[in-house]
């Protein structure tokens, strides 16, 4: 078998593949698509980094292809789907660089204390100056972590080795597994006014951009220190820009940005300002640890056991996978659906499986309904493998049944999911010819698509709200694609589902609640 290694990926890391008799490592030179897609056919897997686009074309192209490894965490460069409708796996390594990532947050965080940078540059010019270098101590002070997943728990460990008092906000881990490790957890505002440092360790969604903006600057105590290694985008840079400059924020530093590369920030001006070009996961041992964990994945594959960081289907018979494998996207998309509807703290999540789909085993299915929940809401990769190891360490219950009962249709799936906040309930299933819809949200019938941009509207039934929603949506130039309206009883609790083209802006959702009579406005992308 050959394996064609990419981008550069550490040797020392590509070992446990030479050590295979029946394997042949080449390591290939940067490439087009039209020369990886001449060359792809003879391979049976692919390694990349982030240089490397595996794009329909090269899947097409790849005859004998079983796997494609990304060493690293992200795989957008790699089509998915592609890979998935042939049968290729594709596999990532999200644990290799936690270390690398935690360890650069501290050095980040340390730096801004002491005024490392700025002291070491005006020494290197010439000018000794102790006096303009008078830093503050991490012993004693307090520590916001936003986000609580791989990273941001390895950075509260090392930072409770400095004698920091932890404190975290992430909306999905339960209080008691925080205690556990000694972290109280606090809302955001709270957070905001309490915290002596803040470091953020979120992904970058719709939700997570610019969340550390004007409106959160105003909440935090004065002297506050901003220190971002995660995604560039979620500290809103110009408002950052403006709050240093007014002094209420004393120092930051970020590791990304929200255009990369990046040298022309006017943050770069500013001397209590630290700036790394997105060096997070770059050390010998991180790339190293990548890499070694995608060669083993790799070869796990290619033997046919069992991969643990699949990131694109579950570990399953062929014969199930025949069975059930219109479900998958149905599962998935079912479970990225609630992930945006959901207020609070996740708690329990209920999936029922009725109809002709009891009659199989479904736990593949809830696997993958678990991972479209949480994979949007996590730092922390989320796969085929692990999404139930994620959810109950993080405090989250999780119940599967089925019967055969199916409620008037063939086959459908139920999931309700319990949070601090109360419950949300949402059902879908597959017409003829595999044509997913969501059929119940929260006890109201509906008949949706799962693909494209929808607001999801709880309403009292009256006239005029859906106008004025409409209108509100089209002052935005955004085309209505459709619109769907459920309701129990006349004048009683109704719902909407409007179908458009685009993302609706935050703005316009804060007019839309509002309107009298609107009870919550949802954007849900899918």
């Amino acid at each position: 078998m050959k394996v064609l290694v990419m981008d550069g990926v550490a040797e020392e890391g590509l070992a446990p593949l030479r050590q295979q008799q029946d394997i042949e490592v080449v390591i290939g030179e940067k490439m087009t698509e039209d020369q990886l897609v001449e060359v792809i056919g003879e391979y049976d897997a692919l390694i990349v980094r982030s240089a490397t686009k595996v794009t329909s074309r090269v899947v097409e192209a790849a005859k004998k292809l079983k796997v494609v490894g990304r060493a690293g965490v992200g795989v957008d460069n790699i089509d998915r789907n592609a890979c998935t409708n042939k049968g290729i796996v594709v596999v990532n390594a999200p644990d290799g660089n936690t270390i690398a990532a935690a360890e650069h947050t501290m050095a980040m965080m340390l730096g801004l204390a002491r005024k490392i940078p700025a002291a070491c540059g005006k020494l290197k010019n010439g000018c000794w100056d102790k006096k303009s270098f008078l830093g503050v101590e991490l012993r004693g002070k307090t520590l916001g972590i936003i986000g609580l997943g791989r990273i941001g728990s390895a950075v509260a460990k090392r930072a409770q080795a400095m004698e920091m008092q932890i404190i975290a906000y992430d909306p999905y881990i339960s209080e008691e597994h925080a205690r556990k490790m000694a972290i109280e957890i606090v809302t955001l505002p709270e957070l905001y006014k309490r915290a002596d440092f803040i470091t953020v360790h979120m992904p970058k969604t719709k939700e997570t951009y610019h969340m550390i903006n004007k409106e959160a600057f105003e909440q935090m105590k004065e002297g506050v220190r901003i220190i971002n290694c995660a995604r560039g985008g979620i500290v809103d840079e110009a408002a950052l820009y403006e709050y240093m400059v007014a002094g209420k924020v004393a120092g930051a530093a970020l590791d990304v940005f929200e255009t990369e590369p990046c040298t022309d920030s006017p943050l770069l001006q500013l001397d209590n300002f630290i700036a790394t070009p997105h060096l997070g996961a770059s050390t010998q041992e991180a790339q190293i640890n990548v890499a070694v964990d995608v060669a083993e994945e790799i070869i796990a594959a290619l033997r046919g056991d069992l991969v643990k960081n699949a990131v694109n289907m579950p570990s399953m018979s062929p014969k199930l996978l025949a069975k059930i494998r219109p479900f998958l996207d149905l599962a998935e998309k079912l479970g990225k659906f609630q992930a945006q509807m959901l207020n609070g703290r996740i708690e329990k999540v209920e999936v029922v499986y009725s109809g002709e789909l009891a009659r199989y085993d479904v736990n593949p299915l809830t696997t993958i309904l678990l991972k479209g929940l949480l994979d949007p809401i996590l730092q922390e990769n989320v796969n085929f493998v692990n999404a139930t190891l994620v959810a109950r360490n993080r405090g989250i219950t999780v119940v599967q049944t089925t019967t055969e009962n199916g409620e008037d249709y063939n086959n459908l799936i139920k999931v309700n999911v319990y949070t601090d906040k109360g419950k949300r309930m949402l059902a879908g299933t597959l017409f003829q010819g595999n044509d997913m819809r969501i059929v119940n949200i929260d006890g109201f019938r509906i008949n949706a698509a799962t693909t494209g941009h929808m607001l999801v509207v709880p309403h009292i039934d009256k006239p005029g709200i859906v106008g004025k929603v409409g209108t509100i949506v089209g002052d935005k130039e955004i085309n209505i694609a459709g619109m769907q309206v459920g309701r129990v009883e006349l004048g009683g609790t109704a719902i909407m589902v409007m179908m458009v083209d685009n993302i609706v802006p935050e703005c316009a959702l804060e007019e839309m609640v509002k309107i009298d009579g609107v009870l919550e406005v949802k954007m849900v992308s899918l």
